[in-house]
């Protein structure tokens, strides 16, 4: 099993609408970067832990949990003029860009601030992709030494 952390912002997803989807499960669609996509298609593999990340908030960091409950594949959002994440480059036969299914475990009993993770950047966290300056994927591997020390901390 691997660790990961994903990013939303919560006026696009929140933890309150995954948890309102049916069995609390929904596709996480919309990656158009390379690098998540091939840890999405290649490496997340069903029964994978997440961390509900927001970014881009007032107060970014860990709100919840999640569980890969479907592995990668092609993002049918690509192929839908109508959808704000459509690429008309997109070509069905050859999928450029995947998603998968993740399901809502636990929303954490508080929010675990980017400020915080920092606070332990240069020991407990250190090496954490996330706290890499410059570091702007939506989905990044957790260490599992990492994602053991963020729910001791929740």
């Amino acid at each position: 099993m691997r660790y990961w952390l994903m990013k939303t912002e919560p006026d696009t997803f929140s933890v309150d609408d995954l948890a309102a989807a049916p069995r609390a499960t929904t596709s996480w669609d919309g990656v158009r970067n390379y690098q998540a996509r091939n840890m999405i298609r290649d490496e997340m593999k069903r029964q994978d832990q997440v961390f509900l990340y927001y970014s881009s908030t007032a107060v970014p960091g860990i709100v919840a949990v999640m569980e890969v409950v479907k592995e990668g594949y092609p993002d049918k959002t690509a192929l839908d003029p109508k959808d704000h994440h459509y690429d008309p480059q997109s070509d069905p036969a050859k999928p450029r860009w995947f998603m998968v299914d993740v399901r809502l475990k636990q929303r954490l009993p508080r929010i675990i601030t980017l400020e915080e993770l920092r606070k332990h950047a240069t020991k407990e966290l250190k090496g954490m992709v996330l706290l890499r300056p410059g570091n702007r994927l939506s989905v990044t591997p957790v260490e599992p030494a990492h994602w053991k020390f963020i729910l001791s901390i929740a």
